[in-house]
This record gives structure tokens, C-alpha cells and sequence, in this order.
């Protein structure tokens, strides 16, 4: 029998994916889009960024991610965890006008450390950050981004809320006044339609989200806010939001797009900085998020770590060059594709054509959503880092587990996000060195009539950390004693354990200590005479 050419075989897998993606792959890259666009469009608001960076680097990273990577069902796009980073990063640089353009740079940097990563196949660096400091970094953004909503939840329309009004208030400087200036200031229709939103999001969570799956909850909370805020306007009601308090884009975003700034490339070290921070986070929640998502793959499909950080690095390069914030996998976005029914990347790359056409053909429909309809979904983005319920699982944990998570919490509250990961890592490693320090070896002590007989177990494996733990045990065994050293079951014993036992038995003839040893291995041992 003649084999078939492999034109059939080319033409049956591209109609098993047409398909596939007609059955499947369709109606969960629309679910994804209505996921993925207040989310670019809330992130770039929470990034001090204008909303066209959200949308670039959700477009980018639904079409270029998805053409590179290995992950069938992880979707990528703007992280909410990067918002803080990046809102500093541009104030540091010189703010809006003269900061963006670095930071952008910066991005393409980042991207470019991406790319390497992946390439030298360090992806695996995640499995050395300890799950209690990563846990941490993750409530932290949480909570920095939900603090960063409250002004457009209320309407406020003063810059530095947190340091004028709200601040005076607590130190109970002019309270009263900047009581009654906050009242002024403040929108009542903004509080009425993000209240309203937000009773709608956690109803619509808890009661309908999983019987009408195809409408995301993100996408009802939009809608609802947009029809209550339109409705108010139509009714000429004093509670009618102002048009500062809608979002504004151009007919053509691209037109205002601000590109990468390369003059002061290696004369201005903090575009440096923020590229490697950006290089690693976002490396991080990318490679957990696709570890989450692999785990929700029913064919058990397993992503490459390295070929997504050079996928992601390409996504970032190009991102920063074309004016977009930083792209990650994202976990939201994930879920979302693999619960609409999703089998393969294609579903991704969909949702990112979605997108681009959103921006060619729909922008004023998209400047119909208010500010504070999408601090709403960042808040439950924020919610969903920090969850109360995680951080009362991590405190039953122990202590070992909790004080390094609060460190990290704090570090990054009190300084910012590389300084915290670092402060909460020394925390993790302290315990592991006490550890380590205490469970070198285990002593079994008994009486036989006038004798001590100690039994020292040593462990697995037995540092150099341990020898002033054994050091001090055996100078403190009384004379005529029986002490019975046993390395059975070790793998590895340090030499510097070694020479301690060693010499320990000049000291045992002298004090009439029977010395027994017990697969202890021969050490020369340094004397002075």
C-alpha cells in the first residue's frame, strides 16, 4: 500500500485546526477580548501611562506572544502587577513628558533580558525564590493597587491624593477644612455608579458567573457602568459624571504614540535599573502563571520555561519600541481562555486581532467608559493578589512561612519592589540556616550505672554549619562516658565536621571517653606543635 503525500497530512492538520478553532478556539478568544480589554485599558490607568500603551502591549501580546510561544492556552498581555513598577519608574525618570520615552526604552531592554534568559536557559531561576517571599511581592502590588484607585473611585480630581487631603485628615492638620475640601472635591455620581459596579461584580462572582460562562464578569461590570453612567448623563442629574472623568482616546492612538528614547541610553543608569526590575518580574509571573495554566490543560500540555521567556522577551522588545507597557503572561486572561473551553494558542492570538480592531473601528465606544468603572476591576485584580484568605493560610503555616511573607509585605510598601524581593529572600535564608544549623545530627543520651552513653546520629547531609553545634555538645560530655558517632545513613559530611570528630579523640583518651565511630570517614587533621 502506498503512503499518502504529505500534502493530505498538511491539509488534515489544517483543517483539524480550522476546526477546532471554529468549535473552540472562536468563542473563547471573544470571551479573552471582553476579559482583556478593560484590563489593558485599567492597567495603563493604574501605570500613569496613556490608555493606548495598555492597548499596544495587549495587542502585542495576543498576535506576537502567541506566534512564538509554546503555551497553547496561556494569554498575554499588560500585568496588573506591574503597574506600581511601572508608575514609579516614570516619575523617577523625569515624569510624563521627559520619563516616558526612557521608560519605554527601558522596556525594550527588559525584553531584550528576556530573550537572553531564555536563550543561556536560566528560566528556572523562579524554583530559588522561596513561595512565601513570592507570595508576598504579589500581595504587596495588591495592596499598592488597590490604594491607587481610591481617588477615581470617589471622583477626585486634585492630584496627590494620598499626600494632600487624606494625609492632613490622619495627622489631624487642618482637619475639618480638608474635610469639608475633600467633600468639594469628591464626585457623588462617580461613588453611585463604582458602588453600584461593584455590588454587581461580586454578585455576578458569586451567582451567575458560572451559569452564563460565556459573559466574563469583567465585561457585565463594564457594561453596567456604562449604561448607568450614560443613563445619568441622558437625565441631566446633578450626579453626571464630567467628561475628565471618561476616558480619552484619539480617533488615531497611534498618532500619539510616544517612542523609545535611545540618546541617553548609557549615561542615565535608572533606565538600567528598571529594565532589570521589569526583566525580572515580569519573568516571574510569567513563568507562575504558566505553570498555573499547564496544570488546567486537559492534555496535559507542559510549556518550555526558556522558549517562553524568549517569546515574552520578543513581546516586551517589540512593546517598548512600538510605545507599550511591559507584557506578561496573565493568569486572568489564562483562566478565562481555558475555562471558555479553549484548545489551542490560536484562542490568544484571536483575542489580540480583537483588540486591534477595537482600537481601528470602536474608539468611541471605549470612551465611553468612566475612570471609576475601571478602578472597579482593578480593585479586584488588587483583591485577588492580596486575598485575606491566602494570608490567614500562609500565617497557619508558621512562622518560618509568615515572617519572611510580612517582611517582603513591608520592604516593598516601605522602599519598593527589588529591595523588599531581596530583604524577604536574606529573611528565608536566615531560617534556612537555623535550620540547617539545628538538624545537623540528633543525640540519644542514656544512663548504664554510672556511665553517660551518648549516641549522635548524624543526619543526611551535614554542613559546615553544624560543627559549632557538635563542637559544643562534645566538650560538655562528662569523663567515662560512652559517646557512639554514627554516619550510616550520610551522604555528606563535611570536612570541617570531620576534623572536629578527629580531634575530639585526644580529648576522649584524656577525659577516659570510650570513642566510637561508625562510617566516619579518615580526615587529616592540622596540629601544632
Amino acid at each position: 500500500m502506498r503512503p499518502l503525500p504529505v500534502m493530505f497530512y498538511s491539509r488534515r492538520k489544517t483543517r483539524f485546526f480550522l476546526l477546532s478553532f471554529l468549535r473552540h478556539d472562536f468563542k473563547a478568544s471573544i470571551t479573552v477580548f471582553f476579559v482583556a480589554l478593560p484590563l489593558c485599558l485599567g492597567v495603563a490607568q493604574a501605570s500613569d501611562t496613556p490608555m493606548y500603551a495598555g492597548l499596544i502591549a495587549g495587542i502585542i501580546g495576543g498576535i506576537v506572544i502567541s506566534l512564538f510561544s509554546k503555551s497553547e492556552l496561556s494569554v498575554s498581555g499588560p500585568a496588573a502587577g506591574l503597574t506600581t513598577i511601572c508608575a514609579a519608574a516614570i516619575a523617577t525618570l523625569g515624569g510624563p513628558e521627559k520619563g516616558m520615552p526612557l521608560f519605554f526604552m527601558a522596556v525594550s531592554i527588559g525584553g531584550i533580558l528576556q530573550i537572553l534568559l531564555g536563550v543561556f536557559k536560566l528560566g528556572g531561576f523562579t524554583h530559588f525564590i522561596p513561595s512565601a517571599v513570592i507570595k508576598g511581592m504579589l500581595a504587596a502590588i495588591g495592596i499598592i493597587l488597590i490604594s491607587k484607585q481610591v481617588p477615581l473611585l470617589i471622583g477626585y480630581n486634585k492630584p496627590d491624593f494620598w499626600r494632600n487631603e487624606l494625609f492632613n485628615i490622619l495627622t489631624l492638620k487642618h482637619g475639618f477644612s480638608e474635610i469639608k475640601s475633600l467633600y468639594q472635591t469628591i464626585s457623588k455620581g462617580a461613588i453611585l455608579v463604582a458602588l453600584l459596579s461593584l455590588v454587581l461584580l461580586i454578585v455576578w462572582k458569586r451567582t451567575l458567573s458560572k451559569k452564563v460562562n460565556f459573559l466574563p464578569t469583567s465585561f457585565i461590570t463594564v457594561f453596567f457602568g456604562v449604561m448607568l453612567a450614560w443613563l445619568l448623563e441622558r437625565s441631566g442629574s446633578s450626579l453626571a459624571l464630567m467628561p475628565s472623568q471618561y476616558i480619552t482616546l484619539p480617533d488615531n492612538i497611534f498618532a500619539d504614540v510616544k517612542l523609545p528614547d535611545v540618546t541617553h541610553l548609557f549615561s542615565n543608569t535608572e533606565i538600567w535599573r528598571t529594565a532589570v526590575v521589569i526583566c525580572f518580574v515580569a519573568s516571574l509571573e510569567t513563568l507562575l502563571s504558566v505553570e498555573a495554566i499547564d496544570k488546567l490543560d486537559p492534555y496535559n500540555r507542559i510549556t518550555p520555561q526558556n522558549r517562553e521567556l524568549v517569546a515574552q522577551g520578543t513581546g516586551n522588545f517589540l512593546s517598548g519600541i512600538l510605545g507599550g507597557l511591559p507584557i506578561t503572561a496573565v493568569i486572568v486572561r489564562s483562566s478565562a481562555n481555558a475555562e471558555a473551553g479553549a484548545r489551542t494558542k490560536l484562542s490568544g492570538f484571536a483575542h489580540g486581532v480583537w483588540l486591534l480592531l477595537a482600537v481601528l473601528f470602536a474608539v468611541s465606544i471605549l470612551n465611553m467608559i468612566p475612570y471609576c468603572v475601571l478602578a472597579v476591576i482593578l480593585i479586584r485584580t488588587g483583591y485577588n493578589l492580596a486575598k485575606p484568605k491566602m494570608i490567614w493560610a500562609i500565617y497557619k503555616q508558621g512562622r518560618e512561612q509568615f515572617i519572611p511573607f510580612i517582611f517582603t509585605v513591608a520592604a516593598i510598601l516601605f522602599t519598593d519592589l527589588l529591595i523588599g524581593v531581596a530583604i524577604g529572600v536574606i529573611y528565608s535564608i536566615y531560617f534556612i540556616i537555623k535550620h540547617t544549623y539545628q538538624a545537623g545530627f540528633i543525640v540519644e543520651e542514656k544512663s548504664e550505672g554510672h556511665h553517660k552513653h551518648c549516641n549522635i546520629e548524624l543526619a543526611m547531609n551535614v554542613s559546615y554549619m553544624n560543627k559549632k553545634k557538635l563542637l559544643e555538645y562534645l566538650d560538655k560530655v562528662p569523663e567515662y562516658s560512652v559517646v557512639e558517632i554514627n554516619g550510616n545513613h550520610s551522604n555528606y559530611i563535611d570536612n570541617d565536621v570531620l576534623e572536629i570528630i578527629h580531634n575530639f579523640k585526644s580529648k576522649a583518651h584524656r577525659k577516659h571517653i570510650q570513642l566510637i565511630l561508625h562510617s566516619i570517614p579518615e580526615v587529616e587533621v592540622m596540629s601544632v606543635h
